[in-house]
Protein backbone atom coordinates (compact mmCIF):
# COMPACT_ATOMS: atom_id res chain seq x y z
CA UNK A 1 0.00 0.00 0.00
CA UNK A 2 1.27 3.38 -1.25
CA UNK A 3 2.21 6.23 0.86
CA UNK A 4 -1.34 8.38 1.36
CA UNK A 5 -0.60 12.38 0.18
CA UNK A 6 -0.03 14.91 2.75
CA UNK A 7 -1.39 18.23 2.36
CA UNK A 8 1.72 20.41 1.42
CA UNK A 9 2.50 23.67 3.08
CA UNK A 10 6.20 25.34 4.36
CA UNK A 11 8.82 24.41 1.57
CA UNK A 12 7.38 21.56 -0.07
CA UNK A 13 4.21 23.69 -0.97
CA UNK A 14 6.50 26.51 -2.41
CA UNK A 15 8.62 23.69 -4.53
CA UNK A 16 5.49 22.07 -5.78
CA UNK A 17 4.61 25.92 -6.74
CA UNK A 18 7.72 26.71 -8.26
CA UNK A 19 7.37 22.77 -10.58
CA UNK A 20 4.16 24.35 -11.57
CA UNK A 21 5.43 27.79 -13.05
CA UNK A 22 8.50 26.01 -14.77
CA UNK A 23 7.07 23.02 -16.53
CA UNK A 24 9.72 20.32 -17.92
CA UNK A 25 9.33 20.67 -21.22
CA UNK A 26 9.99 24.64 -21.63
CA UNK A 27 12.34 25.19 -18.50
CA UNK A 28 13.41 21.63 -18.02
CA UNK A 29 16.55 22.40 -15.67
CA UNK A 30 14.81 24.51 -13.50
CA UNK A 31 11.86 22.19 -13.12
CA UNK A 32 14.35 19.28 -12.17
CA UNK A 33 16.16 21.58 -9.64
CA UNK A 34 13.10 22.05 -8.19
CA UNK A 35 12.56 18.46 -8.49
CA UNK A 36 15.94 17.78 -6.57
CA UNK A 37 14.99 20.13 -3.79
CA UNK A 38 11.46 18.58 -3.39
CA UNK A 39 12.52 15.41 -3.27
CA UNK A 40 15.56 16.03 -0.69
CA UNK A 41 12.43 17.91 1.39
CA UNK A 42 9.73 14.86 1.23
CA UNK A 43 12.86 12.78 2.85
CA UNK A 44 13.06 15.09 5.46
CA UNK A 45 9.34 14.26 6.14
CA UNK A 46 9.73 10.61 5.72
CA UNK A 47 7.99 10.05 2.25
CA UNK A 48 10.11 8.30 0.51
CA UNK A 49 7.58 6.59 -1.78
CA UNK A 50 7.01 10.91 -2.72
CA UNK A 51 10.86 11.43 -2.85
CA UNK A 52 12.51 8.93 -4.55
CA UNK A 53 9.67 9.54 -7.89
CA UNK A 54 10.58 13.22 -7.55
CA UNK A 55 14.80 12.22 -7.37
CA UNK A 56 13.80 9.48 -10.40
CA UNK A 57 12.44 12.70 -12.22
CA UNK A 58 15.21 14.88 -11.46
CA UNK A 59 18.13 12.48 -12.53
CA UNK A 60 16.47 11.93 -15.86
CA UNK A 61 16.27 16.09 -16.46
CA UNK A 62 19.56 16.37 -15.42
CA UNK A 63 20.82 14.79 -18.34
CA UNK A 64 24.50 12.77 -17.62
CA UNK A 65 25.97 14.09 -21.18
CA UNK A 66 25.04 17.61 -20.55
CA UNK A 67 24.70 18.10 -16.73
CA UNK A 68 26.84 15.36 -15.24
CA UNK A 69 27.89 16.90 -12.14
CA UNK A 70 24.11 17.45 -11.07
CA UNK A 71 22.66 14.22 -12.46
CA UNK A 72 25.24 12.14 -10.04
CA UNK A 73 24.03 14.06 -6.75
CA UNK A 74 20.32 13.41 -7.64
CA UNK A 75 21.04 9.78 -8.47
CA UNK A 76 23.22 9.89 -4.85
CA UNK A 77 20.01 11.04 -3.13
CA UNK A 78 18.21 8.83 -4.43
CA UNK A 79 19.98 6.09 -3.43
CA UNK A 80 19.68 7.66 0.14
CA UNK A 81 15.81 7.43 -0.13
CA UNK A 82 16.05 4.15 -0.65
CA UNK A 83 17.99 3.23 1.33
CA UNK A 84 15.71 5.19 3.80
CA UNK A 85 12.53 2.96 2.03
CA UNK A 86 14.89 -0.52 3.33
CA UNK A 87 15.39 -1.35 -0.87
CA UNK A 88 19.03 -1.61 -0.40
CA UNK A 89 19.36 -3.58 -3.98
CA UNK A 90 18.11 -0.39 -5.23
CA UNK A 91 20.14 1.78 -2.78
CA UNK A 92 23.37 -0.30 -3.89
CA UNK A 93 22.85 0.35 -7.37
CA UNK A 94 22.19 3.91 -7.39
CA UNK A 95 25.24 4.65 -4.92
CA UNK A 96 27.32 2.64 -7.31
CA UNK A 97 25.71 4.90 -10.52
CA UNK A 98 26.66 8.10 -8.69
CA UNK A 99 30.31 7.10 -7.69
CA UNK A 100 31.10 6.49 -11.17
CA UNK A 101 29.23 9.51 -12.51
CA UNK A 102 31.24 11.33 -9.94
CA UNK A 103 33.99 9.92 -10.72
CA UNK A 104 34.02 11.33 -14.75
CA UNK A 105 33.44 14.72 -13.21
CA UNK A 106 36.72 14.45 -11.14
CA UNK A 107 35.00 15.28 -8.17
CA UNK A 108 36.85 12.72 -5.58
CA UNK A 109 35.11 14.07 -1.89
CA UNK A 110 31.54 13.17 -4.00
CA UNK A 111 32.80 9.91 -5.16
CA UNK A 112 34.57 8.80 -1.77
CA UNK A 113 30.97 9.92 -0.49
CA UNK A 114 29.08 7.75 -2.03
CA UNK A 115 31.36 4.90 -2.39
CA UNK A 116 30.94 5.36 1.68
CA UNK A 117 27.14 4.82 1.34
CA UNK A 118 27.77 2.32 -1.26
CA UNK A 119 29.91 0.29 1.58
CA UNK A 120 27.42 1.14 4.56
CA UNK A 121 24.43 -0.95 2.74
CA UNK A 122 26.82 -3.79 1.19
CA UNK A 123 27.47 -4.33 5.11
CA UNK A 124 24.09 -4.08 5.70
CA UNK A 125 22.83 -6.44 2.92
CA UNK A 126 25.55 -9.26 4.05
CA UNK A 127 27.32 -8.71 1.20
CA UNK A 128 31.84 -7.55 0.75
CA UNK A 129 31.80 -3.82 1.35
CA UNK A 130 35.92 -3.46 1.92
CA UNK A 131 36.57 -2.58 -1.58
CA UNK A 132 33.96 0.55 -1.77
CA UNK A 133 34.84 1.50 1.48
CA UNK A 134 39.17 1.29 0.92
CA UNK A 135 38.54 3.37 -2.09
CA UNK A 136 35.94 5.90 0.07
CA UNK A 137 39.31 5.74 2.51
CA UNK A 138 41.61 6.92 -0.11
CA UNK A 139 39.39 9.44 -1.63
CA UNK A 140 38.35 11.54 1.59
CA UNK A 141 41.33 13.97 2.04
CA UNK A 142 41.20 13.58 5.81
CA UNK A 143 43.11 17.38 6.09
CA UNK A 144 39.50 18.70 4.05
CA UNK A 145 36.81 16.24 5.40
CA UNK A 146 38.55 14.73 8.40
CA UNK A 147 34.89 13.56 10.38
CA UNK A 148 34.34 11.59 6.66
CA UNK A 149 37.50 10.67 6.17
CA UNK A 150 37.20 9.20 10.00
CA UNK A 151 33.87 7.72 9.20
CA UNK A 152 35.19 5.73 6.07
CA UNK A 153 37.78 4.11 8.25
CA UNK A 154 35.96 2.87 10.79
CA UNK A 155 33.47 1.43 8.36
CA UNK A 156 36.40 0.08 6.65
CA UNK A 157 37.87 -1.51 9.97
CA UNK A 158 34.33 -2.83 10.75
CA UNK A 159 34.48 -4.43 7.33
CA UNK A 160 37.50 -6.30 7.59
CA UNK A 161 36.33 -7.52 10.98
CA UNK A 162 33.33 -8.65 9.93
CA UNK A 163 35.64 -10.50 6.58
CA UNK A 164 37.47 -12.34 9.80
CA UNK A 165 40.23 -10.10 9.28
CA UNK A 166 40.94 -8.24 12.98
CA UNK A 167 44.71 -7.73 12.32
CA UNK A 168 44.23 -5.71 8.80
CA UNK A 169 40.83 -3.96 10.75
CA UNK A 170 43.52 -2.44 13.18
CA UNK A 171 45.32 -0.15 11.22
CA UNK A 172 42.25 1.89 9.50
CA UNK A 173 40.59 1.40 13.05
CA UNK A 174 43.40 3.67 15.04
CA UNK A 175 43.27 5.92 12.19
CA UNK A 176 39.40 6.49 12.61
CA UNK A 177 40.07 7.07 16.09
CA UNK A 178 43.18 9.62 15.66
CA UNK A 179 40.74 11.40 12.97
CA UNK A 180 37.73 11.77 15.13
CA UNK A 181 39.64 13.39 17.85
CA UNK A 182 40.97 15.91 15.36
CA UNK A 183 37.69 16.38 14.13
CA UNK A 184 35.83 16.70 17.90
CA UNK A 185 33.19 14.35 16.96
CA UNK A 186 33.16 12.46 20.28
CA UNK A 187 30.43 9.79 19.21
CA UNK A 188 32.52 8.64 16.22
CA UNK A 189 35.63 8.27 17.93
CA UNK A 190 33.57 6.45 20.54
CA UNK A 191 32.33 4.14 17.77
CA UNK A 192 35.55 4.04 15.81
CA UNK A 193 37.19 2.60 19.60
CA UNK A 194 34.18 0.48 20.47
CA UNK A 195 35.46 -1.26 17.14
CA UNK A 196 39.05 -1.36 18.00
CA UNK A 197 38.26 -2.98 21.19
CA UNK A 198 36.29 -5.92 19.19
CA UNK A 199 38.92 -6.38 16.60
CA UNK A 200 41.77 -6.50 19.50
CA UNK A 201 39.19 -9.26 20.90
CA UNK A 202 38.79 -11.34 17.82
CA UNK A 203 42.57 -11.11 17.62
CA UNK A 204 43.26 -12.39 20.83
CA UNK A 205 44.72 -9.52 22.22
CA UNK A 206 41.97 -8.67 25.54
CA UNK A 207 44.35 -6.31 27.35
CA UNK A 208 44.35 -3.85 24.50
CA UNK A 209 40.76 -4.48 23.59
CA UNK A 210 40.13 -3.57 27.15
CA UNK A 211 42.17 -0.35 26.80
CA UNK A 212 40.06 0.70 23.46
CA UNK A 213 36.57 -0.13 24.87
CA UNK A 214 37.67 2.37 28.32
CA UNK A 215 38.35 5.16 25.83
CA UNK A 216 35.02 3.84 23.59
CA UNK A 217 32.96 4.63 27.35
CA UNK A 218 34.57 7.65 27.84
CA UNK A 219 33.68 9.38 24.58
CA UNK A 220 30.40 7.85 25.12
CA UNK A 221 29.13 9.83 28.07
CA UNK A 222 26.44 7.32 30.30
CA UNK A 223 24.00 10.47 30.14
CA UNK A 224 24.87 12.28 26.97
CA UNK A 225 24.52 8.62 24.84
CA UNK A 226 23.64 5.95 27.31
CA UNK A 227 23.24 3.13 25.01
CA UNK A 228 26.83 3.41 23.39
CA UNK A 229 28.35 3.83 26.93
CA UNK A 230 26.23 0.55 27.51
CA UNK A 231 27.46 -1.08 24.53
CA UNK A 232 31.54 -0.36 25.35
CA UNK A 233 30.56 -1.19 29.11
CA UNK A 234 29.39 -4.90 28.15
CA UNK A 235 32.19 -5.27 25.40
CA UNK A 236 34.53 -4.30 28.27
CA UNK A 237 33.38 -6.81 30.16
CA UNK A 238 33.70 -9.41 27.67
CA UNK A 239 37.31 -8.23 27.29
CA UNK A 240 38.41 -8.28 31.03
CA UNK A 241 36.79 -11.52 31.14
CA UNK A 242 39.01 -12.80 28.54
CA UNK A 243 42.20 -10.83 30.09
CA UNK A 244 41.32 -12.63 33.25
CA UNK A 245 40.35 -9.78 35.31
CA UNK A 246 36.77 -11.37 36.75
CA UNK A 247 36.38 -8.77 39.35
CA UNK A 248 36.84 -5.99 36.45
CA UNK A 249 34.36 -7.89 33.85
CA UNK A 250 31.82 -8.51 36.67
CA UNK A 251 31.90 -4.19 37.39
CA UNK A 252 31.95 -3.56 33.69
CA UNK A 253 28.86 -5.99 33.24
CA UNK A 254 26.82 -4.79 36.12
CA UNK A 255 27.54 -1.11 35.33
CA UNK A 256 26.35 -1.98 31.68
CA UNK A 257 23.05 -3.27 32.98
CA UNK A 258 22.22 -0.27 35.03
CA UNK A 259 22.88 2.46 32.45
CA UNK A 260 19.69 4.22 31.70
CA UNK A 261 19.22 3.29 27.87
CA UNK A 262 20.31 -1.03 27.52
CA UNK A 263 20.12 -2.12 23.68
CA UNK A 264 18.56 -5.65 24.02
CA UNK A 265 21.34 -7.51 22.68
CA UNK A 266 23.37 -5.58 24.91
CA UNK A 267 21.58 -6.49 27.68
CA UNK A 268 21.99 -10.08 26.59
CA UNK A 269 25.46 -9.90 26.70
CA UNK A 270 26.32 -8.12 30.14
CA UNK A 271 23.70 -10.29 31.52
CA UNK A 272 25.55 -13.61 30.41
CA UNK A 273 28.76 -11.87 31.85
CA UNK A 274 26.92 -11.49 35.13
CA UNK A 275 25.66 -14.78 35.03
CA UNK A 276 29.23 -16.74 34.95
CA UNK A 277 31.13 -14.32 37.31
CA UNK A 278 27.88 -12.67 39.64
CA UNK A 279 25.55 -10.19 39.80
CA UNK A 280 25.74 -9.90 43.59
CA UNK A 281 26.55 -6.46 45.41
CA UNK A 282 29.97 -5.88 46.62
CA UNK A 283 31.79 -5.69 42.82
CA UNK A 284 33.59 -2.31 43.87
CA UNK A 285 35.71 -3.29 46.51
CA UNK A 286 36.64 -6.34 44.44
CA UNK A 287 38.33 -3.79 41.47
CA UNK A 288 39.09 -1.83 44.02
CA UNK A 289 41.57 -4.53 45.70
CA UNK A 290 43.59 -4.80 42.51
CA UNK A 291 44.20 -0.63 41.71
CA UNK A 292 46.27 1.84 43.20
CA UNK A 293 44.53 4.30 45.56
CA UNK A 294 44.51 7.11 42.93
CA UNK A 295 42.38 5.84 40.84
CA UNK A 296 39.84 5.04 43.80
CA UNK A 297 37.82 8.55 43.62
CA UNK A 298 37.28 7.80 39.85
CA UNK A 299 36.21 4.00 40.15
CA UNK A 300 33.85 5.18 43.23
CA UNK A 301 32.31 7.75 41.16
CA UNK A 302 31.27 5.98 38.58
CA UNK A 303 29.79 2.98 40.22
CA UNK A 304 28.34 5.36 42.95
CA UNK A 305 25.65 6.52 40.39
CA UNK A 306 24.75 3.35 39.73
CA UNK A 307 24.14 2.50 43.27
CA UNK A 308 22.25 5.84 43.86
CA UNK A 309 19.83 4.99 39.83
CA UNK A 310 18.96 1.63 41.43
CA UNK A 311 16.46 0.29 42.88
CA UNK A 312 15.99 0.81 46.99
CA UNK A 313 17.08 -2.98 47.52
CA UNK A 314 20.00 -3.18 45.10
CA UNK A 315 20.60 0.11 46.63
CA UNK A 316 20.29 -1.33 50.19
CA UNK A 317 22.66 -4.08 49.01
CA UNK A 318 25.32 -2.13 47.43
CA UNK A 319 25.62 0.05 50.69
CA UNK A 320 25.68 -3.18 52.85
CA UNK A 321 28.37 -4.52 51.13
CA UNK A 322 30.40 -0.97 50.87
CA UNK A 323 30.07 -1.15 54.64
CA UNK A 324 31.27 -4.76 55.10
CA UNK A 325 34.39 -4.12 52.61
CA UNK A 326 35.16 -1.22 54.67
CA UNK A 327 34.97 -3.06 57.70
CA UNK A 328 37.54 -5.62 56.50
CA UNK A 329 40.02 -3.58 55.24
CA UNK A 330 40.98 -1.57 57.81
CA UNK A 331 44.10 -0.09 56.39
CA UNK A 332 42.20 0.74 53.00
CA UNK A 333 39.37 2.35 54.86
CA UNK A 334 40.17 5.74 54.77
CA UNK A 335 41.30 5.92 51.07
CA UNK A 336 37.61 4.07 50.61
CA UNK A 337 35.31 6.58 52.67
CA UNK A 338 37.38 9.68 51.44
CA UNK A 339 36.48 8.30 47.48
CA UNK A 340 32.96 7.53 48.54
CA UNK A 341 31.98 10.76 50.35
CA UNK A 342 33.74 12.66 47.38
CA UNK A 343 31.64 11.09 44.97
CA UNK A 344 28.40 11.74 47.28
CA UNK A 345 28.99 15.36 47.19
CA UNK A 346 28.93 15.27 43.76
CA UNK A 347 25.86 13.36 42.78
CA UNK A 348 22.42 15.26 41.87
CA UNK A 349 20.84 16.18 45.89
CA UNK A 350 17.98 12.96 45.83
CA UNK A 351 20.12 10.64 44.70
CA UNK A 352 22.90 11.87 47.04
CA UNK A 353 20.07 11.54 49.87
CA UNK A 354 19.01 8.53 48.64
CA UNK A 355 22.59 6.96 48.96
CA UNK A 356 23.09 8.30 52.30
CA UNK A 357 19.85 6.45 54.17
CA UNK A 358 20.86 3.78 52.07
CA UNK A 359 24.38 3.53 54.11
CA UNK A 360 22.79 4.60 57.15
CA UNK A 361 20.57 1.89 57.35
CA UNK A 362 23.57 -0.32 56.36
CA UNK A 363 25.58 1.14 59.72
CA UNK A 364 22.09 0.75 61.58
CA UNK A 365 21.99 -2.88 61.05
CA UNK A 366 25.50 -3.49 63.08
CA UNK A 367 25.76 -3.68 66.50
CA UNK A 368 26.79 -0.04 68.11
CA UNK A 369 30.78 -0.59 68.56
CA UNK A 370 30.72 -1.83 65.11
CA UNK A 371 28.61 1.08 63.93
CA UNK A 372 31.70 3.56 65.58
CA UNK A 373 34.00 1.41 63.79
CA UNK A 374 32.27 1.42 60.15
CA UNK A 375 31.16 5.52 60.63
CA UNK A 376 34.42 6.59 62.10
CA UNK A 377 36.37 6.75 58.10
CA UNK A 378 32.95 8.59 56.53
CA UNK A 379 33.15 11.08 59.51
CA UNK A 380 36.92 12.09 58.74
CA UNK A 381 36.75 12.39 55.34
CA UNK A 382 33.40 14.23 55.70
CA UNK A 383 35.40 16.63 58.24
CA UNK A 384 38.11 17.36 55.54
CA UNK A 385 35.61 18.99 52.99
CA UNK A 386 35.04 22.52 52.30
CA UNK A 387 32.56 24.20 54.79
CA UNK A 388 29.60 23.90 52.67
CA UNK A 389 29.75 20.32 51.34
CA UNK A 390 30.74 19.40 54.74
CA UNK A 391 27.72 20.89 55.98
CA UNK A 392 25.76 19.79 53.64
CA UNK A 393 26.77 16.14 53.97
CA UNK A 394 26.54 16.27 57.71
CA UNK A 395 23.16 17.50 57.87
CA UNK A 396 22.27 14.38 55.39
CA UNK A 397 24.01 11.86 57.26
CA UNK A 398 22.38 13.41 61.00
CA UNK A 399 18.76 13.04 59.52
CA UNK A 400 19.04 9.69 57.98
CA UNK A 401 20.77 8.48 61.07
CA UNK A 402 18.42 10.01 63.36
CA UNK A 403 15.67 8.40 61.18
CA UNK A 404 16.80 4.96 61.03
CA UNK A 405 17.96 4.81 64.88
CA UNK A 406 21.42 4.59 64.71
CA UNK A 407 23.61 5.28 67.87
CA UNK A 408 26.26 7.14 65.68
CA UNK A 409 25.42 10.99 66.42
CA UNK A 410 28.00 13.15 65.79
CA UNK A 411 29.43 13.45 61.71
Amino acid sequence: MGEQRRPDDGAVGQLRERLARYPADRYPVQHATARFHLGVALAAEGRTEEAAADLEAAAALFRPDHLPAEHAKAVNALGAVRRMAGDLDGAAGAFADAAEAFARCALPLEEGAALYNLGLVERERGRPAVAPLERARALLDPARVPAQAAAAARELGAALLDAGRPDDAVAPLQEAVTLAERAGDHAGLGGAANVLGLAHLAAGRPEEAATALEAAAAAHPRSIRPDGWAMAKANQALALEAAGRPAHARLAALQALAAPVVPPPVRTQAEAVAARLGAGPGALWDVLDTEPAERWPALVREDARRWAEAGAGRRAGECGAWIAGQLARPAAAGDGAAALVAALVELPPAEMDALVTALAGALAALDPDTQQAAAGPLSRAIGRLAVPQLLRLKDAFEQAGAAAGLSVTSW
